[in-house]
């Protein structure tokens, strides 16, 4: 949605999967502007906001997220968003259009952070993103971090760390004035990116167990604790294979495949969803942002005994001109010598080596094979010797 708001990608009708016409040629009926105001479980009815109720044999919910919006006096102005799903970046595009917006304020400086400062750059308007933690990106190790805090000042976008937002009232020169706590701020657009929580009021009246990160509780077959009642996307956790607990992570490939698990269990099939490893990406610029499996503090959490480095070499064959400087880090349990995690950061090839280490992870190979994975060669997209091998190597002599 971010590449849409910054008018990369032109029409909105682009970002819809399937329409409501398709759905229905396939037998589906579809209830656009209709929400599930409640359900009787015993009599097996969704009661819904129009007045009607439909019965059903099995249940599915995919009732997804919300953003997170703080409790603060001005949230509800004109200019004031957040941005989970497709209307709200149609609101903020025609706002955008609309408006002449001159200056915008992020508040987060997560994935949807991030990725927005671009989009608004790109449209010229002056971007600035606070955040309570003191540098952006959080879960990315420090060292990447400030490549990612170098580009996002080589773009003119100002970052203010261990800055939390008090109020947002009318502004007199700008739209919007917000009060923080390193001072006053103006702007004409403020986006609110400071997490999601997953929809589970529905959930809680079916009586239905939730598990420890908020989310709804599911198995391998995406069923919850009550017969007859599947869930999907980011209402509901999801297996970590790497740290062995069930987990929320409200990505939307990791939606797409529970759906289908799902479906294809209500249809009579017989399919699991094996997991996750935690892959997760964005791209700032010029630059890609990528990691995959624990970071150390989550493998302490999860019993392991971390051990960790960050190479920095070129994703590019060295004879080839034109460097591509990409820094790697490898995190490996001391006891097994098998990979937990990995982060990359880059012009080129983050993304593609963090997925070859996300392989590695769904594996669970151990470093010394990893060392010497057979890797596609060619000068102008990788060395003979990638920074994976250079990274595990190096790694391994810490064991």
């Amino acid at each position: 949605m971010p590449y849409y708001i910054g008018d990369v990608i032109k029409e909105e009708k682009r970002l819809i999967a399937r329409t409501p016409e398709k759905f229905r040629d396939t037998g589906i009926d579809v209830k656009l502007n209709t929400s599930a105001e409640g359900i009787d479980a015993d009599k097996g009815i969704v009661r819904l906001s129009d007045g009607t109720a439909i019965p059903y044999d099995t249940l599915i919910l995919g009732t997804g997220a919300s953003a997170f919006i703080p409790k603060i006096p001005g949230v509800e102005l004109e200019g004031v968003f957040s941005l989970k799903k497709l209307d709200d970046a149609i609101q903020i595009k025609n706002f955008i259009n609309n408006k002449e917006c001159r200056k915008a304020i992020i508040v987060g400086a997560g994935f949807i952070g991030m990725e927005m400062s671009e989009a608004l750059r790109v449209r010229g308007i002056e971007t600035q993103v606070i955040d309570l933690l003191p540098r952006p990106a959080i879960r990315w190790d420090p060292e990447f971090s400030k490549v990612i805090l170098e580009e996002l000042t080589r773009q003119n976008v100002i970052f203010s760390g261990e800055t939390g937002i008090v109020s947002i009232e009318k502004g007199m020169d700008f739209r919007l004035r917000m009060k923080s706590t390193r001072g006053e701020m103006d702007a004409d657009i403020i986006i609110i990116a400071i997490g999601i929580r997953p929809n589970t009021k529905l959930a809680h009246e079916l009586g239905l167990q939730i598990g420890k990160s908020g989310a709804i509780q599911v198995n391998f077959s995406q069923r919850t604790s009550k017969e007859g009642v599947y869930a999907v996307g980011d209402c509901c956790e999801v297996y970590h294979r790497v740290s062995h607990r069930w987990v929320h992570i409200p990505l939307g490939d990791v939606a797409n495949k529970q759906g289908r698990v799902a479906g294809r269990n209500v249809a009579g099939g017989t399919m699991i969803f094996p997991g996750v490893v935690g892959a997760q990406s964005f791209k700032l610029f010029s630059l890609e942002v990528a990691a995959t499996g624990l970071d150390e503090a989550e493998a302490l959490n999860s019993g392991y005994h971390p051990v960790s480095n960050i190479i920095w070499g070129n994703a590019i064959a060295r004879a080839m001109p034109g460097e591509k400087r990409l820094g790697l880090k490898l995190v490996a349990d001391r006891a097994s010598g098998k990979l937990l995690g990995a982060q990359a950061v880059g012009t080129l090839g983050a993304v593609n080596r963090i997925n070859a280490l996300s392989c590695a992870l769904w594996t669970g190979i151990a470093l010394d094979e990893i060392a010497y994975l057979d890797f596609a060669y060619a000068p102008p997209v990788g060395p003979a010797w990638d920074p994976i091998h250079i990274a595990a190597q190096e790694l391994m002599r810490k064991l």
